[in-house]
């Protein structure tokens, strides 16, 4: 099995997240994390890697993109034993991406009884976590996702039970969730807009 070398910590529910970040870097696994998650891991005196520094863009049009780079899906997406893969990963100086733990703002709260317009909804939604969350689970052959804080604990036992891996009938059963995940968001969301007024042009 891979050792886990890298890995993205993005969270808005950042239930348990400093606990599994501890067990990570226990295995010497190098943490790449969004402002939010820096933050925390910080004051838990946990070192990462600020999303800025990994791919070198700042984020732009007040937060709309973040992960939306290259780099990371390159990382995530690359098939590990591809000759092909691994040259191109080499000659733009990128590098693999080995586990995602992120979770969405839920969406049930962004169309709740605060939101009345279409327009405010669409402002709030998630769209570089649902794309790392997708890229990661499409790769789960050598990329472990996590969408749910319940799951970390299973994490851990498996990263301590196997020397810093994730055995691969766990990664497969992490995508699969982590496809339910973003299927709910999508189909809460297209519910909501076919049940809504268009705005005003």
């Amino acid at each position: 099995m891979p050792k886990i070398t890298r890995a993205i910590l993005s969270c808005y529910d950042k239930t348990g997240i400093v606990e599994l970040a501890e067990a990570l870097t226990g295995f010497g696994v190098e943490l790449i994390t969004t402002e939010g998650t820096h933050r925390k891991l910080e004051a838990a005196g946990i070192e990462s890697r600020r999303m800025v520094d990994f791919t070198g863009v700042r984020e732009m049009l007040g937060g709309r993109v973040k992960t939306l780079h290259p780099k990371v899906h390159a990382g995530l997406l690359g098939i590990r034993d591809n000759k092909l893969h691994c040259e191109e990963m080499q000659t733009n100086e990128f590098e693999w991406i080995d586990m995602v733990v992120t979770n969405l703002h839920p969406i049930d709260d962004i169309i709740g009884d605060s939101v009345s317009s279409p327009e405010e909804v669409i402002e709030q939604l998630d769209i570089g976590g649902i794309a790392m969350v997708r890229s990661a689970a499409k790769n789960f052959r050598y990329v472990t996702v996590a969408v749910n804080p319940e799951r970390y604990s299973t994490l851990i036992h498996e990263l301590q039970a196997h020397d810093g891996s994730i055995p691969f009938k766990t990664r497969y059963k992490l995508a699969q969730e982590a496809f339910s995940a973003t299927a709910k968001y999508d189909e809460t969301l297209a519910s909501f807009l076919l049940d809504s007024e268009p705005p005003e042009e």
